[in-house]
């Protein structure tokens, strides 16, 4: 998908303006996502964030015609067009499933699936970022919803309305590690008391008056790292990753113990990441794995976009992706 942490999201390149692709969208790493999970015909295949169906496509193409693709993604929207997609461009006919990916271990135990491979990529779609009234974006100016599920209870302005200025400082600092947390919470707490903030560009206009001269010195934009933050609180994106990982850990356990589970022996895992704190659940819950023999042919560092790639899509450059395979590699 793509990185949300552009010092300005608006295009500014070749493949960057979401209405301007075909698709809305351009994958990222898809040649690097294809070789790590080398999917082909008849496998089971999770693509765990189908977006505009970037990946999913082109996984679609290898397991054709008698393979299985299970697709997840909160946004309903995106998931169908992805489906709707993957069965236009190559007759495959996916398993579509919107909510989380932290529930894709029950999913598959419930159709009694087993997957050969699974791809997760942690961004956004672009189309999600263009679209104002998501208000993901602080180059977008819309209401401060953020939600990808739009049945989810809560939004960002909610957040900002009810939480106190410790609260607000505890989730800027730790989900956008921010070191200006408290100042941009105490400015934001002092002037929710006068109107309440329910836009981007008024909470985008707060965090540069919190940075005040540092603004011009910042190297990215003031507001990225709270947008970062709220994001990640609205939609669980951390504790839906740590579920993930948790799910594919408590079957690498199974496999190595003889048991069976939804991920079949020699499944091979890509997860991409675009900050840090994404990037380092993923490295700790594989190294944990792989130090317990329950991984094979785990890479030892992420792989990362070419500069080529970076030129034509300028969102992809923050991605971070690493693979692994569960259990006995297959023959």
């Amino acid at each position: 998908m793509t990185n949300l942490n552009d010092p300005d999201p608006r295009p500014n390149g070749a493949g960057v303006d979401g209405k301007s692709l075909p698709h809305g969208h351009l994958p990222v790493m898809l040649d690097e996502v294809l070789e790590a999970v080398n999917p082909s015909e008849g496998e089971t295949i999770i693509d765990a964030t189908a977006g505009r169906g970037g990946h999913a496509v082109e996984l679609a193409r290898r397991i054709a015609p008698n393979g299985t693709l299970i697709l997840l993604d909160l946004d309903p929207g995106n998931l169908t067009y992805a489906s709707d997609r993957v069965r236009d461009e190559t007759g495959l006919d996916p398993i579509s499933i919107q909510g989380s990916f932290a529930s894709v271990g029950r999913e598959l135990r419930a159709r009694t699936l087993q997957a050969d491979g699974l791809i997760a990529d942690l961004g956004f779609a672009s189309n999600q970022l263009e679209e104002a009234e998501r208000g993901l974006s602080f180059g977008r100016e819309g209401p401060l919803d953020m939600r990808l599920d739009p049945g989810s209870p809560l939004k960002a302005s909610d957040l900002l309305a009810s939480l106190s200025e410790d609260e607000l400082t505890d989730l800027i600092r730790r989900f956008g590690e921010d070191p200006a947390a408290r100042r941009i919470a105490r400015k934001i707490v002092a002037n929710r008391a006068e109107k309440p903030i329910l836009d981007t560009a008024h909470l985008a206009r707060l965090v540069c008056e919190a940075y005040g001269s540092r603004t011009r010195e910042a190297r990215l934009h003031p507001a990225t790292r709270t947008f970062q933050a709220l994001r990640i609180a609205v939609n669980d994106e951390l504790g839906a990753l740590e579920a993930l990982l948790e799910e594919i850990e408590r079957t690498a356990r199974h496999l190595a113990t003889g048991s069976t589970g939804w991920l079949r022996p020699g499944a091979r895992l890509a997860i991409i990441g675009f900050h840090s704190l994404e990037d380092r659940l993923v490295k700790q819950a594989f190294a944990r794995m792989d130090d317990k023999g329950w991984l094979k042919d785990r890479a030892r560092k992420p792989l990362t976009p070419t500069q080529a790639e970076v030129r034509s899509n300028s969102r992809a450059r923050s991605a971070k992706l690493r693979s692994a395979t569960v259990g006995t590699p297959r023959n």
